[in-house]
């Protein structure tokens, strides 16, 4: 059963109702990019990248060669570095000299520790920054300030086996006594009997402190002196994708060979790694992919790598790399028995967009991704001529005592959003508040209800 809350849902009540009633989101890249960036007076690199593999093994190098490209640069090329794992993007300017950018990954966590210690410019993380390396950075500056902690693009934990398994769907839970240990053979899960083998990323991995945070720690689980330990998403995949008894997780856009499962969160539908699911955070294993800088950054190329990454050009990038865009779709919803009726009557006659909005954690205001897709929610709404009367917004949160506050505090998280997107002129067609109905993720935990706590956006 889900805990009491009535001390942190009063003050969450009274937040909510201070933001609606109070003040303004005011939010800007506090930087603009040069329309020609400074080339290097020797041969050492214009910036360093350090930190997720998940991004730095593809999508990490491929926004440094587009944005390479919008500079006008010439004889760009993509080489390996000096270590396993690292990558150095190289071009010529216009009169001839040379310039790279190095990109090293060796898991999230030494994005971070580079930061620290001035050995990078940029840290890339697919998980979020921790409160304690937080801490560590503070000198620099607040690293979960939305001018730090850029969103880049979105991705879904897959959990890959053998083409031929048979199992279809598992939960957080079976997850969880999976790679635990305690479930060991395939016949518990209904599948042929064999050794269940296990394969996982590396400790410094994101990926792994994702997974570790989503499913072993959610469910009081360690994960199991046998898995075998991986530093490469693709080698991880491939071998999984060879070995009949092998289950393994794996960033999205290396499922390659392998066979991808259904998941489900407590009551959730069990839910495959879709695009949509994924670009909602619906799905239970989704997760943001992350830059991060100092506040205040002086380095020319950060500052143009940041922006680029936002634009439409960036986007597309994440997009052909694999990666979920953040780009605003319309997508048709198929009706379920499940659905509550009203919502039922919505799918049958809207369609929503890829967007949730979600919220800062023990806050009503809005997440850092959040502000930024305001802008990509105006703009959408704009070229498809629907600010007027087009727009319904849909509340949810997690479970209470009372159903009724709990359909209140879903609305009133909805008007949060109207607020803001009022601002633009939007003028809406219903405001609804469905409580805890839908659930995406479990109750019982912080994490869950936080994820529960989201705001669609449907259009007409």
């Amino acid at each position: 059963m889900p805990r009491a809350h009535s001390a942190s849902d009063r003050e969450t009540w009274t937040r909510t109702i201070s933001f609606l009633l109070l003040g303004s989101i005011c939010y800007a890249l506090p930087w603009s990019v040069f329309a020609a960036l400074p080339a290097p007076s020797d041969s050492s690199s214009v910036l360093r990248i350090q930190g997720s593999n998940t991004i730095g093994a593809k999508l990490g190098p491929a926004l440094v060669k587009g944005l390479f490209e919008q500079q006008g640069l010439s004889a760009i090329r993509i080489d390996a570095g000096a270590a396993e794992n690292e990558q150095k993007i190289s071009a010529k300017t216009t009169d001839g000299r040379n310039m790279s950018i190095d990109v090293a990954a060796h898991g999230s966590g030494t994005g971070f520790t580079a930061l620290a210690d001035g050995s990078a410019e940029l840290a890339a993380s697919s998980r979020p920054i921790k409160d304690s390396e937080a801490t560590l950075l503070l000198p620099l500056g607040d690293l979960k300030s939305a001018s730090a902690e850029q969103i880049i693009a979105l991705d879904g934990l897959a959990i890959i086996l053998h083409p031929d398994n048979p199992v279809s769907a598992l939960s957080t839970e079976q997850l969880a006594q999976v790679f635990a240990g305690e479930i060991n053979d395939w016949a518990q899960l209904g599948a042929p009997a064999g050794a269940i083998n296990l394969y996982a990323r590396d400790d410094k991995s994101g990926t792994y402190d994702t997974f570790k945070e989503l499913v072993l720690s959610a469910n009081g689980k360690a994960l199991a002196s046998n898995a075998k330990r991986f530093e490469s998403s693709e080698k991880l995949s491939d071998l999984v994708s060879q070995d009949r008894n092998g289950i393994g997780f794996i960033g999205l856009p290396y499922i390659r060979q392998a066979k991808a499962v259904a998941i489900a969160a407590g009551d959730s539908q069990p839910m495959l790694p879709s695009l949509t699911l994924i670009a909602t955070e619906d799905y239970p294993l989704s997760r943001r992919l992350f830059f991060y800088n100092q506040p205040q950054l002086n380095n020319p190329w950060a500052r143009a790598l940041v922006k680029f990454a936002h634009s439409p050009r960036g986007q597309a990038i994440v997009e052909q790399s694999g990666f979920i865009a953040q780009t605003v779709q319309a997508v048709k919803i198929t009706t379920h028995a499940h659905m509550p009726a009203r919502y039922q009557t919505l799918a049958e006659q809207a369609q929503r967009l890829s967007v949730n909005f979600r919220f800062q954690e023990g806050s009503a205001s809005l997440d850092n991704k959040a502000l930024r897709d305001l802008n990509r929610l105006q703009a959408y709404l704009r070229e498809q001529n629907k600010l007027q009367g087009k727009v319904v917004l849909v509340g949810f949160g997690d479970a209470k005592a009372d159903p009724a506050r709990a359909e209140l505090l879903s609305k009133l998280r909805a008007m949060a959003v109207r607020r803001e997107l009022s601002k633009a002129g939007v003028i809406f067609r219903d405001i609804i508040g469905l409580g805890d109905e839908l659930p995406v993720a479990t109750n019982s935990a912080d994490e869950g209800r936080i994820k529960n706590r989201r705001v669609e956006v449907w259009v007409y």
